[in-house]
């Protein structure tokens, strides 16, 4: 979905939560593996008829923002949005002020009402929205149309951001990254982390390649950047899931000569602010001829970034339009050969 900025207002917020659950049926929680995420929701969710029609009207009437909360159980991601960011007061009484929050089941057969008016399945709305990653937050303003969203994982401090950005209307202003840079930032590296596999200038993805192609937009003033380097690419599963790959770096917010797929001469500053990527580091994973075909744009550790890879490398994107059963079938396969699957690792 993309991302549309309207007017300033009271409207809604639709927090999709997918969860990973890697079990042998879909909704069936996995017990051999660590840390499988299960968690109760707060108490303070909102009982919904799953109208989000009228769910939307009464937010705004209340002066609040509806959130829409995707999920399914066994998803350690959404369980530390529930125990970490939910569990600090700060985060929660902002939640409650200014944001209703609907649960929705991404495998569920619950019948629903959307906001274009369509009728559908839980699991039906979680495809229309191509809701891929752990969790997925999607805010729309009070006139029903999408705001910001949010692919994976936030920490506290860039959650509540998120929730302020919105709740404040300051998308309206600036986009997420850019509003999030103006914050103070963490303590980081403060440079680009240099790897062998990372391809050398010139950027010219103009020209068709042998092989899929990663695309890295970072920034010197990152931590998850540092974590990714330092932690992630070090891993010898990653490694050698990066092998088919042609992976270029790109500063997000410099002026580094690139050449797009489509063959326009820009920088890399203008071409992430075309494929709209809000976070560092995002990973944009793009065919052989230059079409996307997935990204990440959160906090991931290595099985989700590993699996990502491997999805792409492996072909399985073009027979299995959904990231999450792919993972499903992926652990299975793991597990079956006696491995131990760490979904926080």
């Amino acid at each position: 979905m993309s991302i549309t900025l309207r007017n300033l207002g009271m409207g809604i917020l639709i927090l999709c939560f997918t969860h990973s659950v890697w079990a042998k049926k879909e909704g069936e929680l996995n017990p051999d593996l660590t840390n499988p995420g299960f968690v109760e929701f707060p108490a303070w969710f909102k009982v919904s008829f799953l109208d989000f029609n009228e769910d939307s009207d009464e937010a705004s009437q209340a002066s609040k923002y509806l959130l829409v909360f995707f999920y399914q159980d066994g998803c350690p991601y959404c369980r530390k949005t529930i125990e970490v960011n939910f569990a600090q007061k700060a985060i929660e009484d902002k939640t409650r002020a200014h944001f209703d929050v609907v649960a929705v089941n991404m495998w569920g057969d619950r019948e629903l009402t959307w906001l274009d008016g369509e009728s559908m399945t839980e699991k039906q709305l979680a495809e229309k929205m191509r809701v891929m990653f752990t969790p997925t937050l999607i805010f729309v303003d009070k006139d029903k149309k999408t705001a910001l969203r949010i692919n994976g994982y936030y920490h506290p401090q860039k959650f509540s951001a998120a929730l302020d950005y919105v709740r404040q209307g300051q998308y309206l202003k600036t986009g997420f990254r850019q509003y999030w840079n103006q914050l103070s930032p963490s303590p980081s590296a403060g440079k680009l982390h240099a790897q062998t596999f990372i391809v050398k200038p010139p950027y010219d993805f103009s020209k068709t390649s042998k092989t899929p192609r990663l695309v890295l937009f970072e920034q010197k003033d990152c931590p998850a950047c540092d974590e990714l380097h330092t932690d992630v690419f070090k891993r010898k599963e990653t490694l050698q899931q990066l092998k088919p790959f042609s992976v270029s770096q790109l500063d997000m917010w410099s002026n580094t000569p690139v050449v797009t797929p489509e063959g326009k001469k820009t920088t890399a500053k203008q071409w992430a602010k075309q494929l709209q990527v809000k976070y560092a580091p995002s990973l944009v994973f793009f065919d052989s001829q230059g079409k996307e075909i997935i990204r990440t744009e959160a906090y991931f550790k290595s099985f989700h970034l590993q699996s990502v890879m491997e999805y792409v490398s492996s072909g399985k994107y073009k027979t299995i339009s959904s990231f999450q059963r792919y993972i499903d079938e992926r652990a299975d396969a793991l597990r079956a050969k006696g491995v131990a699957i760490d979904l926080m690792r």
